[in-house]
C-alpha cells in the first residue's frame, strides 16, 4: 500500500474513490456537495475537533441519517494523532519501479498466492465465471492489497476519516467517505465494529474505500451482507465487479513488453496517446519476444515508458486501464499482471534492463529540479516536489533543447544535467 503522490501516475496510491462515486443519489449526493463545499474551510486545530464532529453529526441528521447511526459513528469520538502524522508526512524517497516489482512478485508472495488460491479454488472459479474477470488477476490484487487477507489494517476507519475531515486538507474526500459509511450501516452491509482498515480508509481484503464499497461491493454468497473483511467470495467478487464495470476484457492481455526501434522519436510520443497496435508496429515497435499476432493488431494501446528511454517499454491495453481504475499506479498495474502470469504460467516473465544506476530522484531533489527548471525558463507548473505532467513537460523541453532524449523521466542523470545547466547560467 503506498502513499498519495499528487499527479505522479507511477507512484502507488491508496485512494479508491471511483470517478463515478457521485452517481449515488438523494441525500447522499446532497451531502457530498456539502462536503466538497467544506474543502476550503477551516483547517485542523483552527476549530476544536468536537466542533467539527458535532457540526458534521448535525449535517448527517439533517440529511436523513438515523440518529442511532450517527451516534454509533460519532458519539465520544476523538481524533487519532497517528492519522494526522501519516497524512502530513510526505515520503522523501521514491521507490524505483523495479524495486517495487521485485517485492510485488517475490517468491514468497507467489508461493503464498498459490496456496491461498488453492484453498478457495471453487470460489475463485465461481467469481471468474460470474464476472468474466480472470481469477489470476483477482488473486494478484488480493495479494498486493492485503497479503491474501492477512493484513487488512487495524485502524478504526470512522475515527481515521473523521480525523482527516477535521484536519481539513482532504475534508471533502473524508466527509464523503463518512457519508458512505452511514449508508453501509443503514443498509446492514456491515456493523460498526467491522469498520477496521487502513489509516486512510481502505477496508477489507480488497481495501475498498467506503464510497467505492457502496458502488461496487457485492454480496457474492447471498447472505444479505457485503463482507469484504471475512468472506473471500464477497471480497474478490467485489474486486471483480469493479474491474468488470471498468471495462475488463475477459482472457485478454494487460500489456506487452516491447522493443523500440533505433531512432524512435520521443519528441512525438506522449504517455496518453492511444493508437492501434498496427500503427505502433508501423513505427517499428515490436514485442521483445516473438512477433505480433493477428489478433493483436487491431487492439488499441498506449505506449508506457516508466523509467526513461534506457528502460523497458510497454504497450498497455484496456485491461491495464481497468487496473488503473482500481489503483492509479503504473507500478501497481504491472505488479498485478506479473503476479497473474506467475500464478498461471509459473514464470512472471519479468522485464529486465532497468536503469539501476539512474534511479528516480527524491522529493527534495524534485523540488530543487523544479526550481532550477523555472530559473532556466522551463515552467514546471509548481514547486511542490511532485513530478507530475507539468513538470514532465518542462523536463522534456529541457531535454530537447540540450541534446537528450525527451523522455520526461526525472532520474538522477537528468537532475545532475539540470543542476549543472543552472549553475552555469
Amino acid at each position: 500500500m503506498g502513499q498519495i503522490r499528487g499527479e505522479d501516475p507511477y507512484m502507488l496510491t491508496i485512494h479508491r474513490f471511483s470517478r463515478r462515486a457521485a452517481s449515488l443519489t438523494g441525500a447522499w449526493l446532497a451531502g457530498l456537495v456539502l462536503a466538497v463545499s467544506h474543502a476550503g474551510a477551516t483547517l485542523a486545530q483552527d476549530i476544536p475537533f468536537t466542533a467539527w464532529r458535532d457540526g458534521f453529526a448535525s449535517d448527517l441528521r439533517s440529511e436523513g441519517v438515523r440518529a442511532d447511526i450517527v451516534a454509533s459513528m460519532l458519539d465520544g469520538l476523538e481524533p487519532d494523532p497517528t492519522v494526522i502524522e501519516r497524512d502530513q508526512t510526505q515520503p522523501e524517497f521514491v521507490r524505483p519501479i523495479w524495486q517495487y516489482l521485485e517485492g510485488a512478485v517475490s517468491e514468497t508472495r507467489v508461493a503464498n498466492g498459490r496456496r491461498a488460491s488453492a484453498r478457495i479454488a471453487e470460489t475463485l472459479q465461481a467469481v471468474e465465471e460470474r464476472f468474466e474477470v480472470d481469477q489470476h488477476i483477482l488473486t494478484g490484487i488480493w495479494g498486493l492489497e492485503s497479503a491474501y487477507g492477512e493484513i487488512q489494517g487495524n485502524f478504526d476507519i470512522v475515527r481515521s476519516l473523521a480525523t482527516l475531515a477535521w484536519e481539513g486538507r482532504r475534508r471533502g474526500f473524508a466527509e464523503a467517505q463518512l457519508r458512505a459509511i452511514a449508508q453501509m450501516l443503514d443498509r446492514g452491509y456491515a456493523t460498526r465494529a467491522e469498520l477496521i482498515g487502513s489509516w486512510a480508509g481502505g477496508m477489507g481484503q480488497t481495501q475498498f474505500i467506503p464510497a467505492t464499497y457502496m458502488e461496487r461491493a457485492v454480496d457474492f454468497n447471498g447472505d444479505g451482507r457485503r463482507d469484504i473483511w471475512r468472506n473471500e467470495g464477497d471480497a474478490l467478487g467485489s474486486a471483480a465487479n469493479l474491474l468488470a464495470r471498468a471495462g475488463w476484457e475477459y482472457r485478454q492481455p494487460v500489456f506487452t513488453e516491447v522493443r523500440l526501434p533505433e531512432g524512435f522519436s520521443f519528441a512525438d510520443w506522449n504517455e496518453s496517446q492511444r493508437r492501434q497496435v498496427s500503427q505502433w508496429a508501423g513505427l517499428g515497435i515490436e514485442p521483445v519476444s516473438g512477433g505480433w499476432e493477428a489478433d493483436d493488431l487491431n487492439r488499441p494501446a498506449r505506449l508506457v515508458i516508466p523509467a526513461g528511454a534506457n528502460a523497458p517499454a510497454f504497450l498497455v491495453y484496456r485491461n491495464f486501464e481497468a487496473l488503473l481504475r482500481y489503483n492509479n499506479s503504473t507500478a501497481y498495474a504491472l505488479g498485478v499482471a506479473y503476479l497473474a502470469r506467475a500464478f498461471e504460467h509459473g514464470d512472471a516473465g519479468m522485464a529486465t534492463g532497468w536503469p539501476v544506476d539512474n534511479p528516480p530522484i527524491n522529493r527534495t531533489q524534485s523540488r530543487e529540479l523544479q526550481e532550477a527548471l523555472a530559473r532556466l525558463g522551463y515552467d514546471p507548473g509548481g514547486l511542490d516536489g511532485v513530478v507530475g505532467p507539468n513538470t514532465r513537460r518542462a523536463i522534456r523541453a529541457f531535454q530537447s533543447a540540450n541534446g537528450f532524449e525527451p523522455d520526461g523521466y526525472a532520474g538522477l542523470a537528468l537532475y545532475n544535467a539540470v543542476m549543472a545547466a543552472d549553475a552555469a547560467r
